[in-house]
């Protein structure tokens, strides 16, 4: 097999010529054996036929490997020179010929050094793409964060018309006034809490 690895052929055909010439190799090869085979089969029935025959089914064996052996290495060298002959002039493009979608090059020729900037350019550019991929995530982050931040200060609004609210029924309109009543009817709760507390206490000591 050719080590030429004929990439812009495999770019064409959608696969290797070495590719290919190894699956027809393979194919002659398992034709040859099931012929020698089927061979065999008849020549052992003919052998059947013949009374008192001295031939053995073994013998045969043998015949037709020996036979099979020298088929495969006249096959083998007739296949060396079918492949060299597909490769270099049947599953070969001439290097003057070039494929459909690298015409371009016709009309923009690209030098090594041109083709080693657009190749850095490339990865510039992908690099910048991670960077503004990364930044988009982090801005989406912080959008969530913005969302549940301004969610709990709904929340605390709400909670201040609601006081507002428990205000007004209670006579007072300002707001300041409003929070003033609640402080100190929570500080009137807690002592009366906290006498309770004491009166428990005493009652279990004596």
């Amino acid at each position: 097999m050719s080590v030429d690895p004929m990439t812009y052929e495999a770019q064409f055909f959608g696969f290797t010529p070495q590719t290919c010439m190894l699956r027809i190799y393979i194919a002659f090869q398992d034709y040859l054996f099931e012929v020698m085979q089927a061979v065999e089969q008849v020549i052992l029935k003919k052998l059947d036929g013949i009374p008192d025959c001295a031939i053995s089914p073994v013998q045969i064996r043998k015949c037709t490997e020996k036979f099979l052996c020298f088929m495969k290495g006249r096959f083998d060298n007739l296949f060396g020179k079918m492949e060299q002959l597909f490769l270099q002039l049947i599953l070969r493009i001439p290097p003057n010929v070039l494929l459909p979608e690298d015409k371009s090059q016709e009309t923009h020729p690209c030098s090594e050094e041109e083709f080693q900037l657009l190749q850095k350019e490339i990865e510039q550019l992908q690099e910048k793409y991670k960077t503004e991929l990364c930044t988009k995530q982090a801005l989406l982050a912080e959008l969530e964060e913005q969302k549940i931040v301004q969610a709990k200060l709904k929340q605390t609004l709400s909670l201040f018309d609601e006081l507002e609210n428990v205000g007004r029924d209670h006579g007072t309109s300002d707001f300041r006034e409003s929070l003033l009543f609640l402080v100190q009817n929570s500080r009137k709760l807690q002592n009366i809490r906290d006498n309770v507390e004491k009166e428990g206490k005493r009652l279990k000591i004596s």
